[in-house]
């Protein structure tokens, strides 16, 4: 179902005159994308743009994107154990491109005890498995510069 089939209006980012547009990137040698697809249908029916990058994404690739790209949100959705890694590397290359003022996002199967290094790393928004969708699109509205 569409935004607007739904009733919900786009969501812009008023400094912009645009939609909100979210990069979801699969990072690493996670094979499974089913979530990540789930995730991605919720933003746009909630009236996101979405560019999902499909499986097995590295830093430099998801970095490359998000500046080509010029998105809003960097999200990434990992289940395969490899997060904290993978956030590092991502983080210095996003520095390095100067994105360091779009809001990064991580979902997916993340311990808790993961959470305060995500975090620390500048992953603000930490979405274990099993969050609202609701509570996602909420966070991107109230943090999207």
């Amino acid at each position: 179902m569409s935004a607007a089939a739904a009733g919900l209006a786009p969501q812009s980012d008023p400094a912009q005159g645009r939609r909100i547009r979210i990069l979801l990137a699969k990072p690493g040698l996670d094979g499974h994308d089913q979530g990540a697809k789930v995730v991605a249908r919720a933003l746009m029916d909630a009236g996101f743009e979405v560019i999902y990058t499909g499986l097995r994404q590295t830093p430099e690739a998801v970095a490359r994107m998000a500046l080509e790209e010029d998105v809003d949100v960097i999200a990434l959705s990992s289940l395969a154990g490899s997060h904290l890694p993978f956030c590092r590397k991502l983080k210095a290359l996003l520095e390095a491109d100067g994105l360091t003022d779009k809001l990064w996002l991580i979902g997916g199967n993340l311990p808790a005890q993961d959470h305060d290094a995500l975090r620390a790393l500048g992953f603000r928004g930490v979405f274990p498995t099993g969050s609202k969708l609701d509570a996602i699109c909420d966070y991107i509205r109230e943090n999207v510069k």
